[in-house]
This record gives C-alpha cells, sequence and structure tokens, in this order.
C-alpha cells in the first residue's frame, strides 16, 4: 500500500470515527440554539472571518442559492449582517453581529465529551495522538 493510500485510509478511519461519534453533541447544539445545523456550521465559519455568500456556499459544501436561503434566515434572526465589501463594492460581505457572536459562543459552550473509547486509551497514547494529529493539521 502506497503512503497516500494509506493516508487516504488513515482519513476514511478518522472521519468515520468522529461522524459516528458526534450525535450526541450535534443534537445538544440544536437543542440549545434553536438552530438547524446547517446553520450552526456557517456560523462557526463565519466565527474566524468574514465571507461572501459564495465563499459561505464553498465553505459549507451547498450551493449559492442554499446559502442565500441560509444567510438570509440567520439575518432574520439578527445573528448576522450583510455589508459592501470595502476591498469590491459590488460584492457584500457577511459577518456576525453580537448576537452571532452570543450564539457561537453558545454553541462553543456545549459539552462535547470523547466517546469512552478515546477516554480509555493510556495517556501516552492520548499524548501521541495529539502530537501526530497537531502535525497532521500544520502550523
Amino acid at each position: 500500500m502506497s503512503g497516500d493510500d494509506l493516508a487516504d485510509q488513515v482519513w476514511r478511519e478518522m472521519s468515520a470515527f468522529v461522524l459516528d461519534n458526534r450525535d450526541g453533541w450535534r443534537r445538544a447544539v440544536v437543542d440549545r440554539s434553536g438552530l438547524p445545523f446547517s446553520r450552526i456550521r456557517i456560523l462557526k465559519r463565519l466565527s474566524r472571518h468574514p465571507m461572501t455568500v459564495k465563499q459561505i456556499a464553498a465553505a459549507a459544501t451547498v450551493d449559492a442559492p442554499a446559502a442565500t436561503v441560509a444567510v438570509n434566515d440567520l439575518e432574520e434572526r439578527g445573528l448576522v449582517v450583510r455589508e459592501v465589501d470595502p476591498d469590491n463594492r459590488r460584492c457584500k460581505v457577511v459577518s456576525l453581529t453580537d448576537a452571532g457572536r452570543d450564539m457561537v459562543r453558545l454553541i462553543e459552550g456545549v459539552h462535547d465529551p470523547a466517546p469512552r473509547s478515546l477516554r480509555s486509551l493510556a495517556p501516552d497514547d492520548l499524548v501521541a495522538l495529539r502530537r501526530i494529529l497537531g502535525a497532521a493539521a500544520g502550523p
């Protein structure tokens, strides 16, 4: 097996592990925020930096009309605002409002415990895993 094939296999296994163990957290976030998870994903991305609707669509892996509907909903809820992009006056940039930043803090405050299988690993293994993930994430 080549290094690329092995990396692809490890990536699939990591993704499956995370997805299989995040359902409880997703439900808790939706319950606490009152927002569909698709909106939560957009708020989390906007918490990093403002984006155009086109950039939101690409980041959230939805088409532009779906991103527009989501941004309209978030705007109606007072969580985001659209403003003219100072670098390109033909574009609008979407950013979080104070209420949007409060919602992101609420979402980030939802407890997301590690799955039992991860908590059962030896501390040395957890340290090694953290180091490997840090290296994979890059600087």
